[in-house]
């Protein structure tokens, strides 16, 4: 299955989504024929290779040589209703697939303008995306995803940003209203920038393209594509998309996973409260942690506690966090972790029971080790040493060239 991954880490808007879907891969003279499809003139729409706090993409620029003649309301502002744009798609020559995904996302955003202003939707005036750039935004993604038919269409958690913005409605707080409606039931978070990140386009696309919303999973990746924001800031502010093969559902050497790494310094716990700290994050369903020693402010030693988890898991961890450390606060990042495919089958001798993990390369069988826990036990009860324990296993009840061994996680 051909899954279309968005990754809106720093939000979304209809100029980035083209950027990035000619990034992964769409032709843009094939987009520009089929827009020219519209039968509007005085508009032009051009790709350029950039880049935003170092990662390279596409630049989507759409430029108008004379103003959009859709409807001109008595204040001369060029707005267009619902009924406007509906027969302008419709009457269009584009594909079938462009037209029905184009109007989906319009009709989204106009029950949304409607809600907001209290009228219908056939009445509706687009303001945020009834300019004729933004237009070619909308119809441009439906265009290039029926180019690209992707069978599964999914994306994380959506980054709607911060501070102010201005739009008709006067100068509000971000999300926009209609941004806000858009978004309703999605997964989303603010705060990350300082500017409003994720647009009303860019919400309609979301809410009408997408299939699942996923917080982690397991797959291969691809191809990756970048659509490059048009502001220059501190984070990079860039979309991205990628071409995904989900692990369940095809063969890949190896899996991965998105997840979230918790970090703090202390250099007020015990060993034994770091300990017993340890074994509550474990219990509260943590991956993996880890201690580092540091050294920090005048010159006190400490330890670096990094605790990784899944997003299921992370209301949990950082309660635990907070109430077993004596840290006030602590660092979230997303991490990516790549592994093995492993199982884990019995084998049995002399020695007893014992249970083997053996980690795949594809379907290669690349390594094995038997589990701690039986090597220990046949240890103790046998007076040996874990690697002894190990090659008596190994020798009687299975196959010793598999015996390479990994690190348990």
């Amino acid at each position: 299955m051909k899954t279309l991954h968005f990754d809106c880490f720093a939000g979304i808007s209809g100029d980035m989504t083209l950027g990035a879907l000619v990034d992964l891969g769409a032709d843009p003279e094939g987009l520009r024929r089929e827009l020219e499809k519209l039968g509007v003139p005085g508009w032009n729409i051009t790709f350029r290779r950039d880049q935003r706090g170092g990662i390279a993409g596409t630049h989507a620029m759409v430029e108008l040589s004379e103003p959009s003649h859709h409807h001109d309301d008595p204040d001369g502002k060029n707005h267009s209703t619902w009924k406007d744009i509906r027969g302008l798609i419709t009457g269009s020559g584009i594909s079938e697939g462009a037209k029905r995904r184009s109007l989906a996302i319009f009709q989204r955003i106009a029950e949304a303008e409607a809600q907001i202003h209290g009228t219908s939707i056939e009445s509706v005036a687009f303001h945020e995306v009834g300019a004729m750039d933004s237009i070619i935004d909308i119809v441009g993604t439906g265009i290039c995803l029926d180019m690209l038919k992707p069978d599964r269409i999914t994306c994380g958690e959506i980054e709607l940003g911060g501070g102010t913005v201005q739009c008709a409605h006067g100068v509000l707080p971000v999300p926009a209203p209609a941004t806000l409606l858009l978004v309703q039931g999605l997964p989303v978070k603010t705060g990350g920038f300082d500017k409003e990140m994720t647009t009303p386009t860019g919400a309609g696309i979301l809410a009408v393209s997408v299939d699942e919303f996923v917080k982690t999973a397991k797959f291969r990746e691809i191809k990756t594509g970048y659509g490059i924001g048009a502001r220059k800031m501190e984070k990079p502010n860039v979309l991205r998309v990628s071409w995904r093969e989900e692990a369940e559902n095809s063969p890949s050497l190896w899996n991965t996973e998105e997840l979230t790494m918790l970090e703090s310094n202390i250099d007020d716990m015990s060993g034994e409260a770091l300990g017993f700290l340890m074994e509550r994050l474990f219990d509260a369903g943590a991956l993996d942690v880890t201690f580092t020693p540091c050294m920090m402010k005048k010159s006190r030693p400490g330890t670096v506690v990094s605790v990784l988890g899944s997003e299921e898991n992370l209301p949990e961890l950082r309660r635990t966090f907070f109430q077993y450390s004596t840290s006030i606060g602590f660092r979230e990042r997303p991490v990516r972790r790549l592994s093995l495919p492993r199982t884990e089958t019995p084998v049995s001798g002399a020695f007893g029971k014992a249970r083997m993990k053996t980690a795949f390369l594809g379907e290669s069988p690349l390594r094995s080790k038997i589990e701690y826990e039986d090597r220990a036990r046949i240890a103790r009860d046998r007076g040996l040493s874990l690697d002894q324990a190990e090659r008596l296993i190994s020798s009687q009840g299975a196959d010793p060239g598999l015996f390479g061994g990994f690190p348990q996680s």
